[in-house]
């Protein structure tokens, strides 16, 4: 009989135990990838473990990792967890004053950088805070902090042994609780507010388990991970979910190399977000109809068995592409306040548009004005240092997502937009532009789209072609141009790409339609501020960069 696990450190401690010296880890070393086993994983955490603690870490203390995905990631995060320290993980992409920021709020005693880069960001903002505070870099790094050298993990680590990473996991074992803070992750959402979600020892394991239980794993699994591990959805669900099991995991090298690694290790397993699912598709579907699902399969490595979606809608007819070919592709849903997940599609159970069905243990609700209501043991105890957005979002044991959905009579969830991001327009019609947006993007023609109209006389549209595509096309129709520039004011193209808009939106209402739209000449992107690191429209950061097109089309 297995006994419950109740806390991170439980289900850590658990697979050490369990899993003796097998293989649990590809990792790429020189351009190839090297399996590691348990054994070698539960040394090298228990040396972290103890040289975090010799820098005097105590439990509670926050650590701070800036890092893109790696071993080192991956070894620091179940250390700290056997330290009972909190980890603030930060996504590599942000700025030196950004990280800062996290820095200082969090009041972080240690921080662990990836190397030079990150270190050279944050020597362009000096430190205001402790000088008791600590800087270790994995790789070697020059650079140096207030005047002090950046210490080295390696050097810490050499010094460091087993039999005191031990020790502190046997203390752990016996205070840890499931109400322990275990992790800070820092949350921007669309409005551009950072807010610091506090998750618990007992939100993070439940919600690992649960999400288990509705995908079962063996030990011949091998799960790909290429999403940031400073986000929740691949921390729970990549690599908690793979504690939880018996399974492998492999860190692709960066997600430009994805397919490659596929080919590569051929993974059974794969999260990933709608942009590179709709990359994939886009992809294969030219190819004639009778290759379609063969090359489907053997773009992720010949051997998956399916793929779940997350941290933003997924477009239907990706998903129907995706069944229809072979690759069961399972959307969820969640927050980052919600440890991620609340509902999952799985194998047996999945609808077109839907988002699947509650998690064991939570209870999911539509309120009366349409906003989608979670409880149960994901849901985060609040914000770091932020009761008045904790009280905003947690009332009377409900969290209030923002989100706006409906419950069918099976229980599956359909997600309609944000709260915050309905359009009113000036007629006093409610409108849910993500919905809008999700039938605009299926037009293999249109890449990204913005639909505007707050307070206006009708909606208007930004829409990004993917320019490939809509070069081909240009040479099908005998349509010249020598740049991006001309292509896009090409009257010519204008109509053809009016007329897919009008193809898309020809089963929404009147005031639904899209009366202008202008043609970007470039992407909405993270670097522009204009995508949250989850690729979430920023709709008043793309408004202000793109202002003088919003007005000319309704001047127009």
């Amino acid at each position: 009989m297995t006994l419950p696990v109740n806390t991170l450190v439980e289900l850590i401690a658990r697979r050490f135990t369990d899993s003796g010296d097998d293989p649990v880890m590809l990792v790429k070393r020189q351009g190839q990838y090297r399996t590691i086993g348990c054994d070698r994983l539960a040394a090298d955490v228990w040396r972290m473990a103890a040289a975090i603690s010799s820098c005097g870490v105590q439990p509670g203390d926050r650590v701070i990792q800036v890092s893109e995905n790696r071993y080192e990631w991956v070894v620091s995060d179940l250390a700290i967890q056997l330290v009972q320290a909190v980890h603030v993980p930060v996504h590599a992409p942000l700025t030196g004053a950004q990280i800062r920021w996290q820095i200082e709020h969090s009041e972080a005693r240690l921080v662990l950088l990836s190397g030079q880069e990150q270190a050279v960001k944050l020597a362009e903002h000096p430190e205001a805070g402790s000088r008791d505070r600590f800087y270790w870099s994995f790789d070697p790094c020059t650079t140096r902090l207030g005047g002090r050298p950046i210490g080295s993990l390696a050097a810490e680590i050499e010094a460091a042994g087993t039999a005191e990473g031990k020790s502190l996991q046997q203390s752990a074992l016996r205070a840890a609780s499931p109400d322990s803070l275990a992790t800070i992750l820092y949350t921007s959402g669309t409005t551009g507010e950072p807010k610091g979600v506090m998750l618990s020892q007992g939100n993070l394991v439940t919600n690992a388990l649960a999400t288990c239980q509705a995908f079962p794993m063996d030990r011949d699994d091998l799960r790909l991970c290429f999403l940031p591990l400073s986000h929740i959805f691949s921390r729970t669900c990549d690599l908690y979910t793979w504690i939880a099991t018996r399974c492998r995991l492999a860190l692709a090298e960066n997600r430009e190399t994805v397919m490659n690694d596929c080919a590569s290790i051929k993974p059974t397993v794969l999260n990933g977000v709608p942009y590179f699912f709709d990359r994939v598709y886009r992809a294969i579907q030219p190819t004639e109809p009778v290759d379609r699902a063969r090359r489907l399969r053997e773009s992720l490595g010949g051997a998956i068995r399916y793929c779940a979606s997350g941290g933003a809608a997924l477009p239907e007819h990706v998903c129907t592409f995706f069944h229809d070919h072979g690759v069961p592709l399972l959307e969820g849903y969640g927050l980052t306040e919600t440890s991620p997940v609340i509902t999952v599609s799985t194998p047996d159970a999945w609808k077109p548009g839907s988002v699947g069905q509650a998690i064991a243990n939570v209870q999911v609700r539509i309120a009366a004005d349409g906003e989608i209501l979670t409880r149960g043991p994901h849901v985060m105890p609040g914000y770091w240092k932020n009761p008045e957005a904790t009280a905003e979002i947690l009332k009377d044991g409900w969290l209030h997502t923002g989100d706006v959905g409906q419950l069918d009579d099976e229980s599956f969830l359909y997600i309609t937009g944000r709260k915050k991001e309905l359009i009113v327009t000036s007629g006093g019609k409610n409108i849910a532009p993500v919905y809008l947006e999700s039938l605009l993007v299926q037009d293999p023609l249109i890449d990204q789209a913005m639909v505007v109209g707050e307070r206006l006389k009708f909606l208007a549209a930004l829409i990004v072609p993917d320019f490939e595509a809509l070069q081909q096309e240009a040479e099908r129709r005998d349509i010249t141009a020598g740049c991006r520039d001309e292509l896009l004011s090409d009257p010519g193209i204008i109509e053809l790409l009016g007329s897919r808009i009008r193809h898309q939106l020809a089963d929404v209402s009147r005031y639904e339609q899209v009366g202008q739209f202008t043609l970007l000449d470039r992407c909405f992107t993270i670097e522009q501020g204009e995508l949250t690191p989850k690729l979430s429209l920023r709709r008043k950061v793309i408004e202000a960069n793109f202002s003088g097109m919003i007005q000319a089309m309704y001047a127009e």
